[in-house]
């Protein structure tokens, strides 16, 4: 005879391996709704304020002092490189650039010769031999994100983008000792004319996605921006790598999301590589990328910000905006995060290509709070529910579910300098709801602070008065 409790102590052990078991599967497209992610057994969106990148491969940096930074945020995403490309200290103008690593701190997939003459310090590489501290790091880096609940963008390329990261890269022929053929021209690198370097640069992928395919806080982005320069040889060679990933992956036990960097802004896409699950865009503000590719049933996020100023109202509008017009994914590049500031405490002086800090993180806090409080996986874009053009350049933004929820965002950022000081402005918005007896709830941005109303409608048009505000100011609209 079984007693009730070895039953219980039974459904119990059932219950939690079960869970493990499902933890283990990678983050993954939501069954009910492929415009968000399933990760670890719960609807998902990814929001992040990301450091330059180089959290692996430049062996200054503390990543364990930076995701603990991004988890008292309650953010969930960074993005992160190889060390197949670095950049030298200035480039861009960044301040304290992690990919930048100091002299002889670049660690990457390829093993140091007994050569001296790297360019960026140390000993020259041997393509033939992988270092195994940079995967024993690699890893570590991924399982510290996951114990906080952050899923890892790895991006096994990037653009290299002129001679001066040509110089640093483990691939040119004077940085390594395998006597590869002589190329100058830092264009032919993602391309498909070299078979050599082909050869190297998948047998690079082989190998991280074998090491890393147990992991599931963790998807592949093929090539940062990687559009600039010789399109048509890019493209090719992209689709090539994209295809190569993911009949790589398919021979393995666990499957991984592909993501492919479309454009700067917003593009429309006309055809999607072979295997890719994310379509990524960079500086996407005004959200056109979302709307002009929500058809393709599939995330699409903004991965990348930057270039409008060191305020934190240019990160915040792009993110809100973003979000609430359909996207999965927002990653903020955040240049507070830096060797010896791993906690993002570097100030970010005018001057620097992007903004970040403390503040910026906790609005970006504000909205993953927002959405992470929806059912949104049955919410869609619907800003044609606003019935009235609002005053001036402000914009109005609806994610819903109609008849149970509403998320709404306007933006009186655009077009406001910060020389014209603080001028509080109402607006009165005209929104078509379901019948039902609703509550409302003002929601600032910046700070969070929330003001809840009743809201009994007869079906139809409603309008609605905002409190007074400058830049921004969200509405949520829940059925009682």
């Amino acid at each position: 005879m079984i007693r009730a409790n070895s039953i219980t102590t039974f459904c119990l052990l059932m219950l939690i391996f079960f869970s493990a078991c499902s933890q283990k599967q990678p983050i993954s497209l939501h069954p009910d709704n492929p415009h968000y992610f399933l990760f670890r057994g719960q609807p998902t969106v990814l929001i992040g304020s990301t450091e330059h990148y180089g959290a692996v491969l430049n062996l200054d940096f503390d990543y364990v002092k930076y995701f603990d930074e991004l988890k008292s945020k309650g953010l969930n995403v960074t993005r992160t490189f190889t060390g197949f490309y670095v950049e030298p200290q200035g480039a861009f103008g960044i301040a304290r650039n992690t990919l930048a690593p100091g002299e002889g701190k670049l660690i990457c997939p390829w093993a140091r010769s007994n050569e001296a003459g790297y360019a960026g310090g140390g000993n020259k590489f041997d393509l033939n031999k992988w270092d195994e501290a940079y995967f024993v790091r690699l890893k570590d880096f991924i399982s510290e994100a996951g114990k906080r609940d952050i899923v890892v963008e790895l991006d096994l390329f990037s653009n290299i983008y002129d001679t001066i990261q040509w110089k640093l890269s483990p691939l040119n022929f004077t940085n390594n000792i395998n006597n590869l053929a002589p190329i100058r021209d830092h264009k032919e690198i993602l391309s498909l004319k070299h078979p050599e370097i082909i050869k190297i640069q998948e047998q690079m992928v082989e190998k991280i996605l074998s090491e890393l395919n147990d992991f599931d806080n963790l998807y592949y982005e093929i090539c940062n921006e990687p559009y600039f320069g010789d399109l048509l040889a890019l493209d090719t060679w992209e689709k090539h790598m994209t295809e190569f990933t993911h009949k790589t992956e398919s021979k393995l036990g666990k499957k991984h999301l592909i993501s492919n960097n479309i454009a700067n802004g917003s593009e429309k896409i006309e055809n999607l590589n072979n295997g890719v699950s994310i379509a990524n865009f960079h500086y996407a503000k005004p959200p056109v990328a979302v709307e002009l590719n929500y058809s393709l049933n599939l995330p699409v996020g903004d991965n990348e910000t930057g270039f409008n100023g060191i305020e934190d109202v240019h990160y915040r509008t792009e993110a809100w905006d973003f979000m609430v017009a359909g996207g999965a994914l927002f990653n903020n590049l955040d240049y507070s995060f830096a060797t010896g500031h791993e906690d993002g405490s570097f100030k970010v002086a005018p001057g620097q290509p992007g903004g970040g800090g403390q503040a910026l993180r906790s609005q970006l806090q504000n909205l993953k709070n927002v959405i992470d409080s929806l059912d949104f996986v049955k919410m869609k874009p619907s800003n044609e529910l606003i019935k009235n053009k609002l005053k001036g350049m402000t914009t109005a933004r609806v994610l819903a579910n109609e008849g149970n929820q509403y998320l709404v965002y306007l933006n009186n950022a655009i077009g406001i300098s910060p020389s014209e000081g603080s001028k509080t402005e109402v607006f009165n918005i005209l929104i078509e709801l379901s019948k039902g007896n609703y509550t409302g709830t003002w929601i600032d941005p910046i700070s969070g602070l929330r003001s809840s109303f009743p809201l009994n409608h007869s079906g139809g048009e409603m309008e609605l008065i905002t409190p007074p505000f400058i830049e921004d100011m969200a509405l949520l609209i829940r059925k009682r």
